[in-house]
This record gives structure tokens, sequence and C-alpha cells, in this order.
């Protein structure tokens, strides 16, 4: 990608049409998440729910992990009507927003008290849905711009993401306090609407074949054509099947070689490493320091989620200007210092309000910034005829070794203490510095 752009027209780049409908696609992605997580959680607290069925519920969230199950199905049926009408992004788009306005409005209209399981099943409608409307804006997404492009997509699919959190987590709550929680759940259902007229107004991005993944297809399709013994309808399943699930990885391994597919894949489980690994000993450890509640909301809800958002601008400019290697290495580098930073602020005597305050907002510019650079770089590893099969593949398996690594958090901590955990978290981020500088000498080579 070249990198020789100004910053000016770095800048412009957040101009694009396409660019700031992503930051209202963002919203309509960001607003169902806390919608069956914590906000939910506190309606059924408050409507006297067992805490350990609070805690099972939020087993409806798995959809968003399993995602890649059904995201074949998104990149390749067919919406009766709709298809036809919106084009296959956007068709999914409405039908997975539909979903989600029948789920809160069911959600509003419920009482956890009297019948849990019509909110039970009502909240699996929404993260049902909301997944699938992950798939299908995570393909628009990338079909939709120039991988010059996808850092700034990413950083306004962030920003409409963390506003959707605010209103989905505190506005929520306001409301609920003010009115009631049917109100609150309806004014949310009303909010998806968002989401609704963004999809309408969008353009269906151009269909874009590759000559080798359509050849993959063909030659499966001639295999198929020779087991004349098989039944019909199993050879069509067998070739429909084969075309969604099998094609997308044989046509990622071809494109890029074994070798270099296998580093790619090692570099996406590697990148968030120090990120997820340190993130669930963060809130402990603000606690153990002697900060209140009060004071790590006010420091983690504003400046966080101010400079999350600074660092996500940051990253799209990056990508734009630098290229995807830089900005990957910069967003690498980033992440293992801020981790540093929360050693230093562990061996502090009395670190004080200023100092949580330095920390939490050096990490989060990190994230953001590193975020909107993997973002672009996941989207640029995709193939237009695979792209929510593959996108929902990489995006799943990047949080697989952290969450992995992040469950032994706690042993680190009591073993080694809080200063020793967040270097050893820093140290996790140098595997994928170094395999982003192979891929860098890799692509140089390929492109001299």
């Amino acid at each position: 990608m070249p990198t020789d752009r100004g910053w000016t027209a770095a800048f412009a780049a957040y101009g694009q049409p396409s660019v700031r409908s992503m930051l209202f696609l963002g919203f309509s992605a960001g607003l169902p998440f806390l919608l069956v997580f914590s906000t939910l959680s506190a309606w059924l607290t408050q409507a006297g729910i067992a805490r350990s069925t609070i805690g099972l519920l939020s087993w409806v969230g798995l959809a968003y992990s399993i995602k890649f199950f059904w995201a074949p199905v998104v990149d390749r049926l067919p919406i009766p009507g709709l298809t036809r009408w919106l084009g296959r992004r956007r068709s999914w788009m409405l039908l997975a927003q539909t979903g989600l306005i029948a789920g809160l409005c069911l959600i509003a209209m419920g009482d956890p008290a009297a019948n849990l399981s019509v909110i039970v099943w009502a909240a699996l409608l929404v993260a049902f849905s909301s997944a699938t409307q992950d798939i299908a804006i995570d393909a628009w997404r990338i079909e939709a711009a120039e991988i010059e492009f996808q850092g700034a997509m990413a950083a306004a699919y962030q920003l409409g993401y963390r506003i959707a959190l605010l209103a989905a987590g505190a506005g929520a709550l306001v409301m609920a306090s003010r009115f009631d929680w049917s109100v609150a759940y309806l004014a949310m259902a009303a909010l998806v609407g968002i989401g609704v007229l963004t999809t309408l107004l969008i353009s269906e991005p151009a269909a874009q074949l590759d000559r080798a993944a359509l050849a993959n297809e063909a030659r499966v399709s001639a295999f198929l054509d020779r087991r004349a013994h098989w039944p019909g309808p199993l050879r069509s399943a067998g070739a429909w099947l084969t075309g969604a699930v099998v094609c997308p990885f044989l046509d990622f391994f071809s494109r890029n070689g074994l070798r270099t597919a296998l580093l790619m894949l090692a570099f996406i489980g590697a990148f968030r490493l120090p990120d997820i690994t340190m993130g669930v000993m963060a809130n402990p450890f603000y606690l153990d320091m002697g900060y209140t509640l009060e004071q790590i909301a006010a420091v983690a809800k504003v400046y966080g989620v101010i400079m999350t958002i600074a660092g996500a601008a940051l990253g799209g400019l990056a990508v734009f200007r630098l290229g995807l290697f830089a900005s990957l290495m910069i967003g690498g580098v980033l992440a293992m210092l801020t981790n540093l930073s929360f050693t230093a602020l562990a061996l502090l005597p009395e670190p004080g309000i200023g100092g949580l305050t330095m920390v939490i907002s050096a990490e989060n510019l990190a994230s953001g910034f590193a975020g909107s650079a993997f973002i672009a770089y996941l989207s640029s590893l995709t193939n237009t005829l695979y792209t929510a099969t593959q996108y929902a593949l990489f995006s799943s398996l990047f949080t697989l070794p952290g969450k992995l690594l992040a469950g032994g958090s706690g042993f680190v901590v009591e073993a080694a203490g809080y200063p020793v955990f967040f270097a050893y978290t820093a140290a996790l981020g140098l595997p994928a510095l170094l395999l982003v500088m192979g891929l860098r000498r890799r692509a140089a080579t390929q492109t001299a």
C-alpha cells in the first residue's frame, strides 16, 4: 500500500461518504451489546432474580464468540425479496436489525419476576441478531472502501460503537431510574432505527470476484459432479457447504501460501495478547491500590472513552499516511509501553488520582490506535467472495489466545505481584512485533 500521501489527505479520508456511514453503522453494532449484559443484569437484580441465574443468562453472549458458524450463511444465502432489493450485505443488516427491534420490544414488555423465560428468549434473539448484524456490517465495511481507507473506517466504527455503549449503558440506566425499565428498552429499540435508516440509505458494495477463488469453486463443483452415484440433494448440499465453508479456507491459504498464511494466523492470535491478558486484572488492581469505585468509573468512563476515540482516530490517520505494517508496529509498541506504565503506577508509594488518569488515558489511547490498525489489517486479508466468513474467523481467532492466558492472570499476580504481572503482559507483545516485522519483509519481497 502506498505511504506517500500527505497528512491533509489522511484527514480528508474521514470525509469519505463510506466513512461517515460507518459511524452510524458502528452505533447500530454497539447498541445491543450492553442491553443483554450489564444493563439487563441491573434490571434483573432489581427484580430480585438470583445472582446465579443472572450469571447463567450472560451465556447468551456466546453468540458473539461463535458467529463464525453461521457467517457462511450470511455470505452466501440470499434472503427472498430482500436480497434482490437491497443486495446481500444490506439485506442481512436489515433482517438482523428487525430481529433487534423485535427482541428489545419483547424484553420491554416482559416482567422478569413473573415470567423470566420470555426475557431469556428475547435476550437470545437480541444477541443472535446483534452477532448477525456484526457479520454483515464487517463485510460491508471491508467491501465499501479501499484498503487505505480501512483505518478511517475502523476509527469511525469504534467512535459510533463507543457512543452506543454510553447510550445503552448510562443512558438506559438514567431512563430506567426516571421512568421504568420498559420505557428504557423501548427507547433502545427506537434507537435501532438509526441503523435501519443507515442501511436503507447506503449503497451496496459492488461485487468483486476473484479468479483464483472462482477456480477453486469450479474444481470443487467438478469433483462433486463426478459423484453421480450420490443423490442429487446430497450433491447440491455438498456443493453449497464446500463453497461456503471449505473454499474460504482454501482461498486464504492458496492466496498467501502455507508458510505466510500460518505466520499471519500466528500474528492475529498474538497481537492483542498484552491488552486482553492485562484487562482481566485491571479493576482488581485499581481497587487494591485504594481507588474507589467512583474514581475508577469517572476516569475509565470519561477520560478512558475520550482517549479511546482519540486513539482510534490517530490509528486511522496512521494507516492512511504510514501504511498498515508501520501502524501495526506503532500500535504494538504503544501497547507494551502502556502496560509497563501500570508497573510504574504499582511501584509508586502514593500514585493519586492523577496517576490513575494518566495510566488509563495512555492505555485507552494505545488500545484505540492499535484497534484501528488491527481491524484494517484483518480487513486486508479477506477475499470479497468470502468477506463475512473469513473476517468472522479472524475476529474470533484474535481473542482466543488472550482469553486462555487471561485465565491464569490471577495466579501470576498472587505469585509475583502486580509490577511483575504488568511487565509480563508487556513482554507478551514481543512475539507480535517479531511476526509483523517478518510479514513486512515478506510483503516487501513479494512486491519487489
